[in-house]
Protein backbone atom coordinates (compact mmCIF):
# COMPACT_ATOMS: atom_id res chain seq x y z
CA UNK A 1 0.00 0.00 0.00
CA UNK A 2 1.31 3.44 -0.88
CA UNK A 3 2.01 5.74 2.05
CA UNK A 4 1.92 8.84 -0.17
CA UNK A 5 -0.26 11.54 1.34
CA UNK A 6 -2.50 13.51 -1.02
CA UNK A 7 -2.19 17.23 -0.44
CA UNK A 8 -5.28 19.28 0.26
CA UNK A 9 -6.23 22.15 -2.04
CA UNK A 10 -4.93 24.86 0.29
CA UNK A 11 -1.60 23.13 0.78
CA UNK A 12 -1.41 22.38 -2.93
CA UNK A 13 -1.92 26.06 -3.82
CA UNK A 14 0.89 26.96 -1.44
CA UNK A 15 3.26 24.29 -2.77
CA UNK A 16 2.33 23.91 -6.43
CA UNK A 17 -0.06 26.58 -7.76
CA UNK A 18 0.15 25.31 -11.35
CA UNK A 19 -0.99 21.82 -10.35
CA UNK A 20 -3.70 23.33 -8.17
CA UNK A 21 -4.96 25.37 -11.13
CA UNK A 22 -4.92 22.28 -13.30
CA UNK A 23 -7.04 20.37 -10.80
CA UNK A 24 -9.45 23.19 -10.02
CA UNK A 25 -9.83 24.84 -13.41
CA UNK A 26 -9.71 21.64 -15.39
CA UNK A 27 -6.53 22.13 -17.41
CA UNK A 28 -3.10 23.64 -17.32
CA UNK A 29 -2.57 27.10 -18.73
CA UNK A 30 -2.46 27.31 -22.50
CA UNK A 31 -0.19 29.91 -24.05
CA UNK A 32 -1.67 32.64 -26.17
CA UNK A 33 0.11 34.28 -29.11
CA UNK A 34 1.70 36.72 -26.68
CA UNK A 35 3.02 33.89 -24.51
CA UNK A 36 0.68 34.68 -21.62
CA UNK A 37 -1.10 31.80 -19.95
CA UNK A 38 -4.81 31.40 -20.72
CA UNK A 39 -6.77 29.34 -18.22
CA UNK A 40 -10.44 28.52 -18.42
CA UNK A 41 -13.15 29.53 -16.00
CA UNK A 42 -14.46 27.25 -13.28
CA UNK A 43 -16.56 24.39 -14.60
CA UNK A 44 -17.27 20.71 -14.14
CA UNK A 45 -15.01 18.90 -11.71
CA UNK A 46 -13.03 22.10 -11.10
CA UNK A 47 -16.15 23.90 -9.93
CA UNK A 48 -17.01 21.00 -7.64
CA UNK A 49 -13.48 21.01 -6.22
CA UNK A 50 -13.51 24.73 -5.51
CA UNK A 51 -17.02 24.59 -4.09
CA UNK A 52 -15.96 21.82 -1.72
CA UNK A 53 -12.92 23.86 -0.71
CA UNK A 54 -14.96 26.92 0.27
CA UNK A 55 -17.79 24.83 1.72
CA UNK A 56 -20.62 26.12 -0.47
CA UNK A 57 -21.89 26.65 -3.97
CA UNK A 58 -20.39 29.60 -5.87
CA UNK A 59 -23.28 31.51 -7.50
CA UNK A 60 -21.02 33.67 -9.70
CA UNK A 61 -18.51 30.93 -10.51
CA UNK A 62 -18.80 31.71 -14.21
CA UNK A 63 -17.22 35.11 -13.48
CA UNK A 64 -14.40 33.89 -11.25
CA UNK A 65 -11.07 34.62 -12.95
CA UNK A 66 -9.07 31.50 -13.60
CA UNK A 67 -6.35 30.95 -11.04
CA UNK A 68 -7.98 33.19 -8.44
CA UNK A 69 -7.16 31.94 -4.95
CA UNK A 70 -10.34 32.25 -2.85
CA UNK A 71 -10.25 34.98 -0.21
CA UNK A 72 -11.77 32.48 2.23
CA UNK A 73 -8.49 30.57 2.17
CA UNK A 74 -6.15 33.55 2.10
CA UNK A 75 -5.50 33.43 5.83
CA UNK A 76 -5.67 29.64 6.21
CA UNK A 77 -2.25 28.12 6.92
CA UNK A 78 -0.84 25.21 4.96
CA UNK A 79 -0.57 21.82 6.67
CA UNK A 80 2.15 21.87 9.29
CA UNK A 81 2.10 25.67 9.61
CA UNK A 82 1.06 27.57 12.72
CA UNK A 83 -2.69 27.71 13.27
CA UNK A 84 -3.34 31.18 11.94
CA UNK A 85 -1.53 34.47 12.50
CA UNK A 86 0.05 35.26 15.85
CA UNK A 87 -1.99 37.54 18.08
CA UNK A 88 -0.49 40.29 20.22
CA UNK A 89 -1.43 39.94 23.86
CA UNK A 90 -0.82 43.28 25.56
CA UNK A 91 -2.68 45.18 28.26
CA UNK A 92 -4.67 48.01 26.75
CA UNK A 93 -4.55 46.53 23.26
CA UNK A 94 -7.11 44.63 21.18
CA UNK A 95 -6.13 41.37 19.51
CA UNK A 96 -3.79 42.81 16.89
CA UNK A 97 -1.92 40.61 14.41
CA UNK A 98 1.66 40.23 15.63
CA UNK A 99 4.15 40.58 12.78
CA UNK A 100 7.38 41.02 14.73
CA UNK A 101 8.38 41.00 18.39
CA UNK A 102 11.68 42.92 18.26
CA UNK A 103 11.10 45.59 17.22
CA UNK A 104 7.41 45.28 18.04
CA UNK A 105 5.13 45.53 15.01
CA UNK A 106 1.45 44.60 14.96
CA UNK A 107 -1.39 45.38 12.57
CA UNK A 108 -5.09 45.86 13.10
CA UNK A 109 -7.50 43.34 11.53
CA UNK A 110 -9.62 45.12 8.92
CA UNK A 111 -12.90 44.57 10.78
CA UNK A 112 -11.56 46.35 13.89
CA UNK A 113 -11.15 49.60 11.94
CA UNK A 114 -14.87 50.44 11.93
CA UNK A 115 -14.71 53.34 14.42
CA UNK A 116 -14.82 56.88 13.03
CA UNK A 117 -11.94 57.68 15.40
CA UNK A 118 -9.59 54.74 15.95
CA UNK A 119 -9.35 53.92 19.68
CA UNK A 120 -5.85 53.56 21.11
CA UNK A 121 -6.45 49.87 21.79
CA UNK A 122 -7.11 49.25 18.08
CA UNK A 123 -4.32 51.42 16.71
CA UNK A 124 -1.56 49.53 14.90
CA UNK A 125 2.00 49.45 16.28
CA UNK A 126 5.03 50.25 14.11
CA UNK A 127 8.43 50.41 15.76
CA UNK A 128 11.92 50.46 14.25
CA UNK A 129 13.88 50.21 17.49
CA UNK A 130 13.19 49.73 21.18
CA UNK A 131 10.73 51.69 23.30
CA UNK A 132 12.55 54.38 25.33
CA UNK A 133 12.21 54.89 29.06
CA UNK A 134 10.19 57.89 30.20
CA UNK A 135 11.61 60.47 32.66
CA UNK A 136 10.13 60.74 36.14
CA UNK A 137 8.83 64.20 35.28
CA UNK A 138 7.52 64.08 31.71
CA UNK A 139 7.41 67.89 31.52
CA UNK A 140 11.23 67.92 31.41
CA UNK A 141 11.26 66.10 28.06
CA UNK A 142 13.29 68.30 25.71
CA UNK A 143 12.90 69.15 22.03
CA UNK A 144 15.66 70.83 20.04
CA UNK A 145 15.14 72.70 16.77
CA UNK A 146 18.38 73.60 15.02
CA UNK A 147 20.16 73.71 11.68
CA UNK A 148 19.10 76.25 9.06
CA UNK A 149 17.30 78.52 11.53
CA UNK A 150 18.01 82.01 12.87
CA UNK A 151 17.29 81.16 16.51
CA UNK A 152 17.85 77.53 17.54
CA UNK A 153 15.30 76.40 20.13
CA UNK A 154 15.58 74.09 23.11
CA UNK A 155 12.16 73.60 24.67
CA UNK A 156 10.92 71.35 27.44
CA UNK A 157 7.49 69.83 27.03
CA UNK A 158 6.18 72.28 29.63
CA UNK A 159 7.64 75.27 27.77
CA UNK A 160 6.22 74.03 24.46
CA UNK A 161 2.73 73.79 25.94
CA UNK A 162 2.94 77.21 27.59
CA UNK A 163 4.34 79.03 24.58
CA UNK A 164 2.26 77.68 21.68
CA UNK A 165 -1.43 77.20 20.85
CA UNK A 166 -2.73 73.65 20.47
CA UNK A 167 -4.81 72.46 17.53
CA UNK A 168 -6.88 69.26 17.23
CA UNK A 169 -7.58 67.29 14.04
CA UNK A 170 -8.66 63.79 13.08
CA UNK A 171 -5.86 62.47 10.89
CA UNK A 172 -4.70 59.16 9.54
CA UNK A 173 -1.26 57.72 10.19
CA UNK A 174 -0.38 54.88 7.82
CA UNK A 175 2.74 52.76 7.57
CA UNK A 176 4.52 53.16 4.23
CA UNK A 177 4.53 49.37 3.95
CA UNK A 178 0.78 48.99 4.35
CA UNK A 179 -0.30 46.44 1.72
CA UNK A 180 3.22 45.00 1.32
CA UNK A 181 1.95 41.40 1.51
CA UNK A 182 0.07 41.83 -1.77
CA UNK A 183 3.19 42.21 -3.91
CA UNK A 184 4.42 39.30 -6.03
CA UNK A 185 7.17 38.33 -5.81
CA UNK A 186 7.37 38.98 -2.08
CA UNK A 187 9.40 42.00 -1.01
CA UNK A 188 11.50 42.64 2.07
CA UNK A 189 9.98 43.78 5.34
CA UNK A 190 7.02 42.94 7.54
CA UNK A 191 4.19 41.53 5.43
CA UNK A 192 1.48 44.04 6.30
CA UNK A 193 -2.04 43.49 5.02
CA UNK A 194 -4.44 46.47 5.03
CA UNK A 195 -4.34 47.20 8.76
CA UNK A 196 -1.24 49.37 9.23
CA UNK A 197 -3.53 52.40 9.43
CA UNK A 198 -5.37 54.35 12.09
CA UNK A 199 -7.29 57.62 12.20
CA UNK A 200 -7.00 59.09 15.67
CA UNK A 201 -7.80 62.55 17.00
CA UNK A 202 -4.44 64.26 17.43
CA UNK A 203 -3.83 67.40 19.50
CA UNK A 204 -0.59 69.32 19.24
CA UNK A 205 1.34 72.38 18.21
CA UNK A 206 1.49 73.04 14.45
CA UNK A 207 5.08 72.38 13.43
CA UNK A 208 5.05 75.55 11.36
CA UNK A 209 4.47 77.66 14.51
CA UNK A 210 7.63 76.24 16.06
CA UNK A 211 9.63 76.67 12.85
CA UNK A 212 8.44 80.26 12.50
CA UNK A 213 9.55 80.92 16.08
CA UNK A 214 12.97 79.54 15.21
CA UNK A 215 13.09 81.59 12.01
CA UNK A 216 13.73 79.56 8.88
CA UNK A 217 16.66 80.66 6.78
CA UNK A 218 16.28 80.98 3.00
CA UNK A 219 18.53 77.92 2.76
CA UNK A 220 16.01 75.68 4.59
CA UNK A 221 14.96 72.80 2.33
CA UNK A 222 14.06 69.74 4.41
CA UNK A 223 13.46 68.61 7.98
CA UNK A 224 15.24 65.76 9.74
CA UNK A 225 13.37 64.13 12.64
CA UNK A 226 15.04 62.30 15.53
CA UNK A 227 13.55 60.28 18.38
CA UNK A 228 14.68 58.74 21.65
CA UNK A 229 14.02 55.10 20.68
CA UNK A 230 17.23 53.09 21.24
CA UNK A 231 18.75 51.24 18.28
CA UNK A 232 18.39 47.46 18.32
CA UNK A 233 22.18 47.18 18.39
CA UNK A 234 22.33 48.96 21.73
CA UNK A 235 24.63 51.64 20.32
CA UNK A 236 23.49 54.89 22.03
CA UNK A 237 25.03 57.01 19.26
CA UNK A 238 23.24 55.26 16.42
CA UNK A 239 19.82 56.66 15.43
CA UNK A 240 17.16 54.02 14.89
CA UNK A 241 15.48 55.91 12.06
CA UNK A 242 15.57 59.57 11.04
CA UNK A 243 13.35 60.72 8.24
CA UNK A 244 12.01 64.12 7.27
CA UNK A 245 9.84 66.06 4.86
CA UNK A 246 10.22 69.03 2.51
CA UNK A 247 9.74 72.40 4.20
CA UNK A 248 6.43 72.91 2.36
CA UNK A 249 4.97 69.80 4.05
CA UNK A 250 6.44 70.79 7.41
CA UNK A 251 4.70 74.18 7.10
CA UNK A 252 1.31 72.66 6.19
CA UNK A 253 -1.14 73.57 8.97
CA UNK A 254 -2.08 69.96 9.79
CA UNK A 255 1.50 68.77 10.41
CA UNK A 256 1.69 68.66 14.20
CA UNK A 257 4.06 68.12 17.07
CA UNK A 258 1.43 66.05 18.85
CA UNK A 259 1.01 65.75 22.62
CA UNK A 260 -2.39 64.06 22.88
CA UNK A 261 -4.07 61.11 21.18
CA UNK A 262 -7.86 60.96 21.39
CA UNK A 263 -7.88 63.67 24.07
CA UNK A 264 -5.38 62.03 26.42
CA UNK A 265 -1.57 62.09 26.69
CA UNK A 266 -0.06 59.95 23.95
CA UNK A 267 0.62 56.41 25.24
CA UNK A 268 4.28 55.42 25.42
CA UNK A 269 3.82 52.75 22.72
CA UNK A 270 2.57 55.42 20.33
CA UNK A 271 5.31 57.99 20.85
CA UNK A 272 4.86 59.74 24.21
CA UNK A 273 5.25 62.47 25.10
CA UNK A 274 5.96 64.15 21.74
CA UNK A 275 5.65 62.86 18.22
CA UNK A 276 5.30 64.32 14.77
CA UNK A 277 2.04 63.63 12.95
CA UNK A 278 2.64 64.13 9.25
CA UNK A 279 -0.71 63.04 7.84
CA UNK A 280 -1.17 61.50 4.42
CA UNK A 281 2.53 60.59 4.16
CA UNK A 282 4.28 57.39 5.27
CA UNK A 283 4.09 56.94 9.03
CA UNK A 284 7.88 56.87 9.23
CA UNK A 285 7.81 60.66 8.78
CA UNK A 286 5.66 60.92 11.94
CA UNK A 287 8.62 60.45 14.28
CA UNK A 288 7.74 58.95 17.67
CA UNK A 289 9.44 60.00 20.94
CA UNK A 290 10.54 63.23 19.24
CA UNK A 291 13.70 64.92 20.58
CA UNK A 292 15.11 66.90 17.67
CA UNK A 293 14.12 68.57 14.40
CA UNK A 294 17.14 69.38 12.30
CA UNK A 295 16.48 71.84 9.47
CA UNK A 296 18.59 70.88 6.47
CA UNK A 297 19.80 72.75 3.38
CA UNK A 298 19.27 69.59 1.30
CA UNK A 299 17.09 66.47 1.29
CA UNK A 300 17.61 64.74 4.62
CA UNK A 301 19.99 61.77 4.53
CA UNK A 302 19.35 60.10 7.89
CA UNK A 303 18.69 56.37 8.39
CA UNK A 304 15.63 55.46 6.33
CA UNK A 305 16.23 58.11 3.64
CA UNK A 306 18.49 56.33 1.15
CA UNK A 307 18.67 53.34 -1.19
CA UNK A 308 15.32 51.56 -1.36
CA UNK A 309 14.13 52.83 2.05
CA UNK A 310 10.74 54.51 1.71
CA UNK A 311 11.40 55.02 -1.98
CA UNK A 312 9.44 53.85 -5.01
CA UNK A 313 10.25 53.67 -8.70
CA UNK A 314 9.72 56.53 -11.13
CA UNK A 315 9.45 54.16 -14.09
CA UNK A 316 8.12 50.62 -13.35
CA UNK A 317 10.80 47.99 -12.91
CA UNK A 318 10.77 44.25 -13.51
CA UNK A 319 9.28 42.68 -10.34
CA UNK A 320 12.05 40.99 -8.41
CA UNK A 321 14.76 42.63 -10.50
CA UNK A 322 17.07 45.59 -9.98
CA UNK A 323 16.80 49.23 -10.96
CA UNK A 324 19.31 52.11 -10.78
CA UNK A 325 19.13 54.52 -7.88
CA UNK A 326 18.33 57.28 -10.36
CA UNK A 327 14.98 55.55 -10.96
CA UNK A 328 13.97 55.84 -7.29
CA UNK A 329 12.10 58.68 -5.60
CA UNK A 330 10.96 59.36 -2.04
CA UNK A 331 7.48 58.05 -1.26
CA UNK A 332 5.36 61.03 -0.28
CA UNK A 333 1.55 60.95 -0.51
CA UNK A 334 0.10 57.51 0.27
CA UNK A 335 -2.12 55.89 -2.39
CA UNK A 336 -5.90 55.58 -2.37
CA UNK A 337 -7.42 52.67 -0.41
CA UNK A 338 -10.86 51.59 0.81
CA UNK A 339 -11.66 49.06 3.51
CA UNK A 340 -14.84 47.16 4.27
CA UNK A 341 -14.91 47.25 8.07
CA UNK A 342 -18.28 45.95 9.27
CA UNK A 343 -17.82 42.39 7.97
CA UNK A 344 -14.82 40.20 8.73
CA UNK A 345 -13.29 37.84 6.20
CA UNK A 346 -14.98 34.45 6.55
CA UNK A 347 -18.24 35.76 8.04
CA UNK A 348 -21.28 33.46 7.81
CA UNK A 349 -24.56 35.25 7.11
CA UNK A 350 -28.01 33.86 8.01
CA UNK A 351 -30.01 31.72 5.60
CA UNK A 352 -32.29 33.85 3.47
CA UNK A 353 -29.91 36.82 3.30
CA UNK A 354 -30.39 38.54 -0.04
CA UNK A 355 -29.08 42.00 0.76
CA UNK A 356 -25.90 42.86 2.63
CA UNK A 357 -25.32 46.22 4.29
CA UNK A 358 -21.68 47.25 3.86
CA UNK A 359 -19.65 50.14 5.21
CA UNK A 360 -16.09 51.16 5.85
CA UNK A 361 -13.47 53.86 5.46
CA UNK A 362 -11.45 55.19 2.55
CA UNK A 363 -8.52 57.59 2.28
CA UNK A 364 -6.06 58.87 -0.31
CA UNK A 365 -3.02 60.54 1.25
CA UNK A 366 -2.91 64.16 0.13
CA UNK A 367 -6.04 63.65 -1.98
CA UNK A 368 -9.65 62.98 -1.05
CA UNK A 369 -11.78 59.98 -2.03
CA UNK A 370 -14.17 60.66 -4.89
CA UNK A 371 -15.93 57.29 -5.07
CA UNK A 372 -16.11 53.80 -3.57
CA UNK A 373 -17.52 50.83 -5.47
CA UNK A 374 -18.34 47.31 -4.29
CA UNK A 375 -18.76 44.11 -6.32
CA UNK A 376 -20.06 40.67 -5.33
CA UNK A 377 -19.77 39.05 -8.77
CA UNK A 378 -15.97 39.11 -9.23
CA UNK A 379 -15.91 42.56 -10.77
CA UNK A 380 -18.45 42.05 -13.57
CA UNK A 381 -20.62 44.77 -12.04
CA UNK A 382 -19.90 47.40 -9.42
CA UNK A 383 -22.27 49.13 -7.00
CA UNK A 384 -21.56 52.76 -6.14
CA UNK A 385 -21.51 53.54 -2.43
CA UNK A 386 -22.31 56.77 -0.60
CA UNK A 387 -19.09 58.51 0.48
CA UNK A 388 -19.07 61.16 3.21
CA UNK A 389 -16.79 64.18 3.22
CA UNK A 390 -13.85 64.01 5.62
CA UNK A 391 -14.26 65.51 9.10
CA UNK A 392 -11.24 67.64 8.22
CA UNK A 393 -8.42 67.30 5.73
CA UNK A 394 -6.50 64.02 6.23
CA UNK A 395 -9.37 62.33 8.12
CA UNK A 396 -10.53 59.14 6.45
CA UNK A 397 -13.98 59.12 4.88
CA UNK A 398 -16.91 56.91 5.83
CA UNK A 399 -18.62 55.05 3.00
CA UNK A 400 -21.68 52.83 3.10
CA UNK A 401 -24.32 51.13 0.99
CA UNK A 402 -25.96 47.79 0.18
CA UNK A 403 -25.30 44.93 -2.23
CA UNK A 404 -27.71 42.22 -3.37
CA UNK A 405 -26.95 38.49 -3.57
CA UNK A 406 -29.22 36.10 -5.51
CA UNK A 407 -29.01 32.99 -3.33
CA UNK A 408 -27.12 31.15 -0.63
CA UNK A 409 -23.48 30.34 -1.33
CA UNK A 410 -19.93 31.66 -1.31
CA UNK A 411 -19.34 35.30 -2.25
CA UNK A 412 -16.43 37.67 -2.26
CA UNK A 413 -17.09 41.33 -1.51
CA UNK A 414 -14.60 43.37 -3.52
CA UNK A 415 -14.09 46.99 -2.49
CA UNK A 416 -12.22 49.67 -4.41
CA UNK A 417 -11.83 53.45 -4.09
CA UNK A 418 -11.11 56.25 -6.55
CA UNK A 419 -9.31 59.41 -5.48
CA UNK A 420 -10.02 63.04 -6.41
CA UNK A 421 -7.58 62.79 -9.35
CA UNK A 422 -9.46 59.79 -10.79
CA UNK A 423 -6.86 57.21 -9.74
CA UNK A 424 -8.50 53.91 -8.83
CA UNK A 425 -7.24 50.99 -6.76
CA UNK A 426 -5.86 48.28 -9.05
CA UNK A 427 -6.76 44.58 -9.17
CA UNK A 428 -3.26 43.64 -8.02
CA UNK A 429 -0.44 45.55 -6.31
CA UNK A 430 1.37 47.51 -9.00
CA UNK A 431 4.62 49.45 -9.31
CA UNK A 432 6.67 46.71 -7.65
CA UNK A 433 9.60 48.09 -5.65
CA UNK A 434 12.27 46.35 -3.53
CA UNK A 435 10.78 47.32 -0.17
CA UNK A 436 7.14 46.88 -1.10
CA UNK A 437 5.71 50.36 -0.61
CA UNK A 438 2.39 51.64 -1.92
CA UNK A 439 0.70 48.27 -2.50
CA UNK A 440 -3.02 49.09 -2.70
CA UNK A 441 -5.00 46.46 -4.61
CA UNK A 442 -8.72 46.42 -3.88
CA UNK A 443 -9.83 44.51 -0.80
CA UNK A 444 -11.47 41.07 -1.00
CA UNK A 445 -13.64 39.77 1.84
CA UNK A 446 -15.19 36.30 1.75
CA UNK A 447 -18.71 35.69 3.11
CA UNK A 448 -20.90 32.60 3.21
CA UNK A 449 -24.68 32.91 2.97
CA UNK A 450 -26.03 29.82 4.71
CA UNK A 451 -28.47 27.48 2.98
Amino acid sequence: MSSKRERGLIELYNDDPERADALVFGRRADKGADGVGRRGFLKGAGLATMGAAVGASIPFAQNMPSGLFPAAMAQTPAAGAAAGPKVLKMDGKADLILLQEKPLNAETPDHLLDDAVTPVEKFFIRNNGLVPEMPADINTWKLTVDGEVDKPLSLTLGELLNRFTLKTYRMQVECGGNGRSFFAPETRGNQWGNGAIGCAEWTGVPLRDVLQAAGLKSSAVYTGHYGADPHLSGDPNRPTISRGVPIAKAMEEHTLIAVRMNGKPIPVMHGAPLRVVCPGWPGSTSQKWLTRIWIRDKEHDGPGMGGASYRVTKVPMVPGGKTPDSNMKVLESMPVRALLTNIANGTELPAGTREIAVRGHAWAGEKTVRAVHVSVDYGVSWNKMTVQNPHNKYAWQRWQGKVAVPSEGYYEIWTRATDSDGKMQPHVAGNWNPQGYGGNPFQRVAVLVKA
